[in-house]
């Protein structure tokens, strides 16, 4: 089936979902026993056991099937929750509750996950693992635990969130040498994409065997595409995923950005999903639609019997505004990531927000009652999708919490608005430690060693000596 064939997604009409038997379902099942049969019926030779780390990058280790059903427990070390993204760590000496001789901890799987490596020559199985001490407690600072750990304050209140990502990224030339700029690939026409494209077709499909592989794997993971465009800038594209439980679209967004980078690399091209790849294209982000519902009823609580909004509604947004700005540390968690933040760009760079308006940082999209939905349009696609979502569920919880007002909406333009995020990571880092009731709600230890990687992540990029200054500085000053 070629990507033509899944125009009707592109244009937002999302394909029907099959009913299936377990066994028969390309992804999750209910338990071991079940795993097993369903592991052999697809003649399973090797088990990919991944954990997303505070990067959201898949660490763990790839085993025999037959040794994965032997009833061994998965163990790695604890550090590998206070890894950078260079393979640093930072000095955790000064934080209390954490285990200095960094033993190891255990992974169960969660077989929800399970299902294939469609970009592996071998039949391969993946499963998505959860970390816990050796007597059973919650590693607090796995991402996982951390997102579920906002959820539970959502289902003490009798209410299921309910969110729907939209991922931006880049499609590059293949790149080996970072001294070079990235450049837009070439396409099926022999030539690199230039100039503003937004949601053009022949665009898209100038890529159409790579966009064939992405429906072909997600569809074999059991991942649900929604829509698939093009952006704004040179050989940027966007996957909107189908509405749904957060930890379920967390992991989605997770197997995604490995998906894409995969299927990008057989056709000799890099996915990126850098905040900031390109210096004169926009930013990529990761929109959050978020919604609650009555766990019982299945209402909508942001809209009342006759179709207003309500007070949750309200001060959900207005939660959104007094939080967002300490938890940019981690919706824009790189030096990169501040880059996208720009004055007069698609990106927002306030906490504003407005009916169907796209240049305040808190959209609220055009809707039924039944729909009525907040858009997080702060998010950079690099995010941690885990820590990203709760992140932004945790600022409306408190707002909810707290009965927080928001400002009036905006009407027109924000841009001409002044700033209301962080300019930059250290100061990001700094209002997320400052921030008591954040503090609370993730915990001491979290917080802290979340800080500590950010800060040292900085100090890494402060080793670098960039372009800009070896071009204005090396002969003026």
């Amino acid at each position: 089936m070629t990507v033509r064939a899944h125009v009707a997604d592109r244009i937002g009409m999302p394909r029907k979902k099959v009913a299936q038997t377990t066994l028969e379902s390309p992804r999750g099942v209910a338990s071991y026993d079940e795993a097993k049969a369903w592991m052999a019926t697809r003649r399973i030779d090797d088990v990919e056991c991944i954990v997303p780390d505070q990067s959201g990058v898949a660490r763990g280790k790839l085993m025999p099937a037959s040794k994965f059903f032997e009833g061994r427990v998965m163990n790695m070390p604890e550090s590998i929750f206070y890894q950078t993204i260079s393979g640093d760590y930072p000095d955790l000496s000064d934080i209390s509750g954490l285990d200095p001789s960094d033993g190891d901890l255990k992974f169960v799987p969660d077989f929800a996950t399970l299902c294939i490596v469609p970009w592996e020559d071998e039949p391969t199985a993946q499963v998505v693992h959860d970390a816990y001490h050796g007597d059973g407690r919650v590693v607090e600072l796995a991402p996982r635990h951390v997102l579920r750990r906002v959820l539970k304050l959502f289902e003490g209140r009798g209410w299921k969130p309910v969110v729907a990502p939209e991922v931006e990224f880049y499609l590059v030339r293949p790149n080996t040498d970072p001294d070079y700029p990235l450049e837009p690939p070439i396409g099926r026409s022999g030539r690199a994409e230039t100039g503003r494209k937004s949601f053009s077709i022949s665009a898209v499909n100038e890529f159409d065997p790579l966009f064939d592989d992405i429906y072909d794997y997600s569809e074999a993971q059991g991942l649900e595409i929604d829509t698939l465009i093009h952006e704004e800038g040179a050989a940027q594209m966007e996957i909107n995923l189908r509405h749904g439980e957060p930890l379920e679209l967390a992991d989605q967004v997770f197997l995604f950005k490995r998906t894409i980078r995969e299927a990008a690399l057989k056709h000799n091209i890099y996915a990126t999903f850098m905040a900031k790849p390109i210096a004169r294209e926009p930013g990529s982000a990761m929109h959050i639609h978020q919604s609650i519902l009555d766990a019982e009823t299945g209402r909508n609580i942001f809209s009342g019997e006759d179709g207003e909004p309500t007070p949750e509604f309200y001060s959900f947004i207005a939660g959104l505004q007094e939080y967002l700005p300490a938890v940019m540390g981690i919706l824009a968690p790189y030096v990169n990531s501040y880059r996208r933040l720009a004055r007069y760009t698609a990106a927002p760079i306030n906490i504003q927000w407005g009916i169907d308006n796209r240049t305040v940082g808190l959209r609220i999209p055009t809707s039924n009652p039944d729909a009525r939905r907040v858009e997080n349009r702060v998010p950079s696609s690099d995010a941690n999708p885990y820590l990203a979502i709760a992140a932004s569920l945790a600022c409306g919880w408190l707002g909810i919490e707290k009965g927080l007002k928001p400002t009036d909406p905006i009407k027109g333009s924000a841009r001409e608005l002044p700033y209301d995020l962080p300019r930059g990571l250290l100061e990001a880092v700094a209002a997320f430690q400052e921030c008591e009731p954040l503090r609370e709600l993730f915990g001491d230890t979290f917080v802290s060693v979340y800080s500590a990687i950010k800060q040292e992540e900085f100090e890494t990029f402060m080793r670098v000596i960039s372009p800009w200054e070896r071009e204005y500085l090396l002969l003026n000053v």
